[in-house]
């Protein structure tokens, strides 16, 4: 086999580390915010044309970096078989999806002693670690990134005839005129396409959530937690508020919506309260116009998304569990679906959800909350056949069986 057979065999068994040139940068403005420039630092053209038309579609700026780093994936595996961007054909999209299928993530390495395996199942929580490997949706988000962008410079006629990236011609008619509201058709994939497992929401437990609780070594901690479970504001949208954001005598805060990125209220447990002011007495009122939640060693800064993790892994690591950031959402929802008082357009409204179908993924009942009533169903003695007087023994095990 050739050279460049080798190569490609080695790529497509993902045994190969592709090479680490080029970078996502921030845009010298708003459009874009994030560019793809090569190994001499020169902005990759044809990427970033792309990447301002997302810009200027009005996505966020961080789904503009999650495209550029897809992109970036892609480009880097075209410098290794120096073949051009618009000679890419479905043979290099191929590569790509073998290599993500097999080669291992950096982002799964576990470097601590004693970790455990990635793709591990936690005993006490039920969930698994995440797999040494690319997921499935990650697979499947960068083919779109890929897709999305040679159907972009095609429509200028840069780039080759065909798009590279197959797509399903059937999934593309059944969702032409869909309804938000209706259920999506069962369609068959396209090629290279990856099966997503549907996984239920995983909340915890209230045991769970009292011992994640009492884990928490300060008020800010706490605080974060009640607003979490309490408010189902993503990570993000809660770090951000400031002191202009709560309302206490509404018991409520504003955050920035994810999606809609629009300005909006929601209700949180005035527990969560309580230890925000006990937080707020004993390290002093955050700057006007900066996020109230702040480091409380060294310099004050606002805690970030990935200091968040930590807390929460330190609290992991005692308990032996392995909650995340996104658990405490999925409790909230959860716990909305569960209250008979609230209906299902209440709790889409708290949850900002667009559509009232998404909240249906929190109605399946969960096991822990059946579990009473299961321990009841094994220890009930199993009903004995009985038969009316007058049948002979010997006649009913010939008609019944003995």
């Amino acid at each position: 086999m050739s050279v460049d057979g080798d190569l490609r065999r080695s790529v497509i068994g993902g045994l190969v580390e592709l090479p680490r040139v080029g970078a996502v940068v921030a845009g010298p403005g708003k459009l874009p915010p994030f560019v793809v420039v090569d190994a001499g630092q020169r902005p990759v053209e044809p990427a970033v044309a792309y990447l301002r038309d997302l810009a200027l579609s009005d996505v966020s700026p961080l789904t503009c970096k999650s495209y550029a780093y897809d992109l970036l994936r892609w480009f880097r595996l075209l410098w290794l078989l120096e073949v051009g961007w618009d000679h890419a054909t479905e043979a290099e999209v191929a590569l790509l999806v073998g290599w993500l299928r097999n080669a291992p993530n950096p982002q799964r390495v576990r470097r601590r002693a004693g970790a455990p395996a990635a793709g591990t199942v936690n005993i006490r929580t039920g969930k698994p670690l995440l797999k040494a490997g690319y997921a499935p949706r990650t697979i499947n988000h960068c083919l779109s990134v890929v897709w999305g962008f040679y159907a972009y410079n095609g429509s200028f006629g840069r780039g080759p005839v065909l798009n590279p990236v197959p797509e399903s011609a059937e999934r593309r008619q059944a969702l032409r005129h869909l309804s938000p509201a209706e259920p999506k058709p069962v369609v068959r994939r396209a090629r290279l396409r990856q099966k997503v497992p549907t996984a239920a929401p995983r909340s915890i437990p209230d045991d769970r959530w009292e011992e994640l609780f009492d884990a928490m070594r300060n008020d800010r901690d706490r605080a974060l937690l009640l607003f979490y479970v309490s408010s189902a504001a993503r990570a993000s949208e809660l770090l951000g508020i400031g002191l202009h954001d709560i309302d206490w005598a509404g018991m409520r805060i504003w955050v920035i919506s994810k999606g809609t990125r629009a300005r909006q209220d929601i209700p949180a447990d005035p527990r969560a309260f309580i230890y925000l002011a006990r937080y707020f007495e004993a390290e002093g009122l955050p700057v006007a116009d900066e996020p109230v939640f702040r480091t409380l060693r060294g310099e004050s800064r606002p805690v970030t998304y990935w200091a968040l993790r930590r807390i929460l892994q330190r609290a992991n690591d005692r308990l032996g569990t392995n909650w995340t950031c996104h658990d405490l959402r999925h409790t909230a929802a959860t716990r909305l679906v569960g209250d008979p008082e609230l209906t299902l357009v209440e709790v889409q409204r708290i949850l900002r959800h667009a559509n009232l179908a998404t909240v249906s993924i929190y109605t399946p009942v969960r096991v822990e909350d059946m579990f009473d009533r299961l321990q009841q169903h094994y220890a009930r003695p199993r009903p004995q056949p009985s038969y009316p007087a007058g049948y002979a023994a010997d006649d009913v095990a010939v008609v019944f069986g003995a």
